[in-house]
């Protein structure tokens, strides 16, 4: 049997896809190995309607509806393959099945590659964060830090002072005259010893012990760590990519089509600022950029 569409991915982006496909009575099928990348947070905030919902009651709640449609359906498992065949595609999942189907919609997300640093993983989407936007708010005028890998965390440190209180650690990265001044002006402290351990009762955080012995009293951090694709299959089917600020990205259109004709790419893992509600509405474009591909081709 040969779908319309094969969603890989049943997170935000994914479902927003199977949503537009399903109510354009298309034949969709979602693959899902039930990992999203959010999956560490409690809760979702800044998405509209969903504001402190936790992601997987979003999803649930969104896999309800979807179930609504008659021509929707859900396959729980791990696509570790795709290519071309005569039908379309082949999707090639963990368990040994093979599912077929004329276009596909990649929404297979990126997985954060975090610093080794001790205490770090265990407190990622708790006291470790990674949005001001998503989390910030929760975290307001208490001890905020920013561990610095790139330039875009000079960027996010002139801006978390509007949460509070704010200390850049640099962990070597060069900082110029002119952004010391910036980051001088609002208020911002910064410690140029690097980083060597997150303290404090896990998920809570207390305090950053530096090279030196000294503890920074602490009680959030923002980290940019850098992402790799979550999935091998854009780049399975000869997707193109390019290099995002984090890391790598599938190359997409306005439609969300990729480089292979058919092949259409939504979320995270095909954009450099990552959001729920941005990758929700990549997923209705890819959607309805693979609707329009079946009827004109």
């Amino acid at each position: 049997m040969s779908h319309d569409v094969i969603v890989v991915g049943g997170s935000f982006a994914g479902l927003s896809a199977a949503m537009q496909l399903a109510r354009a009575r298309r034949d969709v099928l979602v693959v899902d190995a039930g990992l999203p990348r959010n999956r560490f947070a409690d809760a979702s905030h800044g998405f509209l309607g969903q504001d402190g919902k936790a992601p997987f009651d979003i999803l649930r709640e969104a896999r309800r509806q979807l179930a609504g449609y008659p021509t929707v359906a859900f396959v729980e498992g791990e696509a570790r393959d795709a290519g071309t065949d005569s039908d379309g595609f082949a999707v090639a999942l963990g368990d040994g099945r093979t599912l077929r189907s004329k276009r596909l919609v990649l929404a297979t997300g990126v997985a954060d590659q975090l610093p080794e640093i001790p205490g770090l993983k265990p407190r990622w989407g708790a006291t470790v964060l990674h949005c001001p936007y998503c989390h910030g708010y929760e975290a307001r005028d208490r001890r905020l830090g920013v561990l610095a890998s790139g330039a875009m965390d000079l960027h996010k440190a002139l801006m978390i002072p509007d949460w509070g209180p704010t200390t850049l650690f640099s962990q070597g990265l060069p900082i110029d005259a002119d952004i010391r001044g910036q980051l001088a002006a609002r208020g911002v402290a910064i410690e140029e010893v690097p980083v060597v351990e997150l303290l404090g009762d896990e998920p809570d955080l207390s305090g950053a012990r530096l090279a030196d012995g000294r503890i920074v009293a602490i009680e959030a951090i923002f980290a940019s760590p850098t992402v790799r694709m979550a999935s091998p299959l854009a780049e399975r089917l000869g997707c193109a990519l390019e290099d995002g600020p984090l890391g790598p990205m599938i190359s997409v259109d306005d439609w969300k089509a990729t480089s292979v004709p058919g092949v259409f790419a939504a979320g995270d893992a095909a954009r450099a600022n990552h959001n729920a509600t941005l990758a929700s509405a990549d997923g209705v474009l890819a959607g309805v950029g693979a609707h329009r591909s079946l009827v004109f081709g």
